[in-house]
């Protein structure tokens, strides 16, 4: 190389730290390629200095507002997180020690709280209540240096599998969209985190799930989550469904991350991979029923892989599965949701009654099941009668619950599992309208993910494949014993590697 060209090249590096040090001035920088991004990933690449917290974060706000259609956004913080990642930035320019999370835009459900944004828990009665303080799970974020994005969309008050919501849209058509096919539903209740994700308008984010609302978004969106055991993560600050049933939950493009979210908030050291050899899992009849051809080929093909690749997969039985899980799952969840949204509103000064509230429910699905159930503290009876919900709240905790958790240990034990594989959801997204959150489908969608949140244990999502005539994203589930979470995360990371990760979603 000559003196006259290394002279220039000098002469060029020089002039662009001379424009980078100018007020106001924002040199453009190379990001990687979003589509094939983890949160992992971006954080190490900021850590690095190879691109800036800012130059990534607003990245993620042109993709966000440039989706207007999925409908996946409540609240797009745009002010609050440029500033966060401009802190970021400085910080690292300072010398400061890189966190787990450092300049990392995330989303978050919008009924888990964040000081400064509203927390409308997707319903209208709560469009003006923004709180003051970040419920514990965003600290444990924020605190590893997490950039919050924004509030995302969910199916109203967290009542639903869809995600059809006309309470609030930024498209044409309502509902929040699944991101490999607007027309189509994003799954629920965690919608708009599905969305958003599935769309790579960001890598990862948190929701809550009752009975498979981080689960179905991201098997239908083609993302990874996972619902603790409950317990692990912190509930308060949350709005609620059911103390029993809710929790948190991380959502992910990658299982690397959802291991960095988790490790984030409940502490611990690294995940490794499992080794799938020494894996053991079962396959139980009853969740194998009511599949599409897509969702049956692709469990098909992934059974037949994880068997070539050492995984034991067995068949077990649980005997009336569905039938003990029935006597828990909406007893305990109607009768619940009462008190727990009474206190709920009361003790974070919202302002607001349950009355109120049920008042301005938009959704007509939504609007049934509290005014005919929660309200009335009701349940369905014999008939189409309706009764009182406490007798059956009473023996679902007294005896129903503790036999479906018996019924998960016996099963784990007795056939030495460590874990439960399935289709996360029995058919692939189905088209978005109001008729796609009809009590058939809401049955049909839960059937395999309520009962593990009815019994309490972890259950992990991770995309499988691509539907072979729908070429939509189809999602396996691993349910394990309570408290292995860490193990279920390990294998996760493990299968991940077996299965690859899907592809982005085309460009529209």
């Amino acid at each position: 190389m000559s003196s006259h060209t290394l002279s220039r090249i000098s002469r060029s590096v020089l002039a662009i730290a001379a424009l980078a040090a100018l007020p106001g001035l924002v040199v453009a920088q190379t990001l990687p390629e979003l589509d094939s991004l983890t949160a992992t990933q971006a954080a190490a690449d900021i850590c690095a200095g190879k691109y800036s917290s800012e130059a990534l974060v607003t990245a993620a706000l042109e993709r966000a507002k440039s989706r207007p259609e999925l409908n996946a956004f409540i609240t797009l913080d745009e002010a609050g997180s440029l500033k966060a990642a401009k802190a970021a930035d400085a910080a690292r320019k300072r010398g400061k020690a890189c966190k787990p999370l450092a300049g990392v835009p995330l989303v978050i459900k919008d009924n888990i709280q964040v000081a400064g944004l509203p927390n409308t828990a997707g319903t209208a009665a709560l469009k003006n209540f923004v709180p003051k303080k970040d419920a514990p799970v965003i600290r444990k974020l924020r605190a590893a240096g997490a950039i919050i994005l924004g509030k995302t969309n969910m199916h109203e008050l967290a009542f639903g599998i869809s995600g059809y919501n006309a309470a609030y849209q930024t498209g044409a058509s309502p509902g929040v969209r699944n991101a490999w096919d607007p027309a189509k539903i994003a799954g629920g209740s965690s919608s708009g985190n599905g969305a958003a994700i599935g769309a790579h308008i960001v890598t990862a984010g948190l929701g809550t799930d009752t009975g498979g609302s981080v689960r179905i978004p991201c098997a239908f969106n083609g993302c990874a989550a996972l619902r603790p055991t409950v317990g692990r993560y912190s509930q308060a600050g949350i709005a609620p469904i059911s103390h029993t049933r809710d929790t948190a939950g991380p959502m992910a493009v990658s299982m690397a991350d959802i291991a960095l979210l988790d490790r984030v908030i409940a502490g611990g050291a690294k995940i490794e991979p499992a080794n799938l050899k020494k894996l053991r899992v079962g396959v139980v009849a009853s969740m194998m029923a009511n599949l599409d051809a897509d969702t049956q080929a692709a469990m098909d093909a992934a059974i037949t892989k994880m068997k070539a690749a050492g995984v034991t997969v067995v068949d077990v039985e649980m005997a009336k599965l569905a039938e003990v899980n029935g006597a828990v799952g909406f007893p305990v969840a109607l009768y619940e949701a009462y008190d727990d949204m009474v206190i709920y509103l009361k003790q974070n000064g919202t302002g607001i009654s349950i009355a109120d509230l049920a008042k301005g429910i938009a959704s007509p699905d939504v609007k049934g099941t509290y005014d005919g159930l929660v309200i009335p503290r009701k349940l369905p009876g014999p008939n189409k009668t309706l009764v009182d919900a406490k007798p059956a709240y009473d023996a679902a905790m007294k005896t129903g619950r503790p036999a479906l958790q018996k019924l998960y240990k016996d099963t784990f034990k007795h056939n030495k599992l460590d874990a439960i594989i399935f289709p996360t959801v029995p058919k692939v997204a189905i088209d978005s309208n109001p008729e796609s959150s009809s009590l058939a489908n809401f049955g049909l969608f839960i059937q395999n993910t309520d009962p593990a949140g009815n019994a309490g244990i972890p259950g992990l999502q991770i995309p499988l494949a691509l539907g072979a005539s729908s070429k939509l994203p189809i999602g396996l589930e691993l349910d394990g014993p309570a408290g292995s979470d860490r193990k279920l995360i390990g294998m996760g990371l493990a299968l991940e590697q077996l299965f690859g990760r899907l592809p982005a979603p085309a460009k529209r």
